[in-house]
């Protein structure tokens, strides 16, 4: 059975440097590798993934300092310990800027080696469980997502259809008193369903999956999509809907199926909030390497005290104005999640009884070649 020592890796310029930190190291129980100078010490960094590196931060070519900036994209749970002759107060806090996890200047003795090593050591332990726990607890939101799923969605589907049922009739005569028992009980399993399925999306958007799904979207498109659904809405709640298009084609870099819910959920929410014969102007205008969609609304607008939280998961504002409005406050969420995933940007503007302004920001794409 082979061993498992910790790896420490030092790179330094001086031999006799290199020579006794080996000794003292193997001595104590670890294996020594060494690197003359900053160029094989990254080599030996991308073979060996040490547990450990002691670098010297003056050496001729890469410097300890460029050392430092890289062996972060190696390997992140590699611990750099920075050793100099030449300390100071200004090298050691820029070393400290680019990763470096203590600093050890030059002579020193074998014990304040083995301090330093054996604190390193457990940060590295520490680090290593955290990442473990990590990967543990996303394992276990993965599958309370696919528990949600099933044992919690699909029976009150189930229960929604009953009802669906008796109402109709189907399961015999149903009287005033009892159909309107049923409907609120309806309304509530409807509000529920409603939470569970935008707690799935928010649980489900992986930044990753969206990049994978990128491609030029024509955006006018794909809001007179959003429009044209919205409009039996905007006719309900007594508010006109206009979409204003960019003065030329924008096309922007995006995943259609998302940015629809993006849209869905801002232009809806223009309309539920907003005033009977209020407006909600839906325009598309370009911005350095960006196009940007406002949907601006005439409605009861937002106190400047609630702006920054807006966008928090189950953030609702109480008021007596949008108590019948339902909603579990992940929309805007889930919004600003997804933009974010097309490396864009949500904001908003907005002022108490004067309506509001929702921006988002989406990367531009090339028109398309017919």
């Amino acid at each position: 059975m082979v061993e498992n020592k910790p790896v420490v890796l030092v790179i330094d310029d001086e031999e006799a440097m290199r020579d006794s930190c080996s000794m003292i190291l193997t001595k104590d129980g670890f294996r020594a590798e060494t690197a003359e100078n900053g160029q094989v010490g990254l080599e030996k960094i991308k073979e060996l993934k040490p547990d450990l590196a002691l670098i010297d931060l003056k050496m001729p070519g890469i410097s300890g300092f460029d050392v430092l900036e890289r062996i972060n994209d190696i390997d992140p749970q590699i611990i750099p310990i920075v050793i100099t002759g030449y300390a100071t107060v200004e090298s050691a806090v820029e070393a400290m800027k680019k990763g470096a996890y203590d600093f050890l200047p030059k002579p020193f003795t074998p014990e304040e080696l083995r301090i330093i090593i054996k604190r390193a050591l457990e940060r590295r332990r520490l680090a290593l469980e955290a990442e473990t726990l990590r990967r543990e607890k996303k394992l276990l939101e993965e599958n309370f997502i696919t528990m949600v799923s099933h044992q919690l969605r699909s029976p009150l589907v189930a229960i929604q259809q009953y009802f669906e049922v008796i109402l109709a009739g189907l399961a015999g005569h149903v009287d005033e008193t009892q159909k309107e028992m049923i409907l609120r009980a309806r309304e509530r399993l409807d509000s529920l369903l409603s939470l569970i399925n935008d707690w799935l999306d928010l649980a489900r958007i992986n930044k990753g999956q969206i990049i994978d799904k990128v491609k030029p979207l024509a955006l006018e498109k794909l809001l007179e999509k959003q429009a044209e659904f919205l409009k039996p809405l905007a006719q309900e709640y007594e508010v006109s809907l206009e979409l204003r298009p960019a003065e030329k084609p924008a096309y922007v870099l995006g995943d259609e199926q998302t940015l629809e819910q993006v849209f869905l959920n801002l232009i809806s929410n223009a309309i539920k909030y907003n005033k009977p014969e209020g407006s909600v102007v839906v325009s598309i205008r370009e911005e350095d390497n960006y196009i940007v969609t406002d949907v601006k609304d005439t409605g009861i607008g937002i106190a400047k005290e609630h702006l920054p939280f807006v966008f928090d998961q189950f953030y609702r504002v109480s008021r007596r104005e949008d108590q019948k409005i339902k909603g579990a406050g992940l929309g805007l969420s889930i919004a600003k999640k997804i933009v974010e995933a097309h490396n864009g940007s949500i904001q908003v503007e907005s002022e108490l009884s004067q309506g509001s302004t929702f921006s988002v920001w989406l990367p531009r794409a090339e028109q398309r070649q017919r």
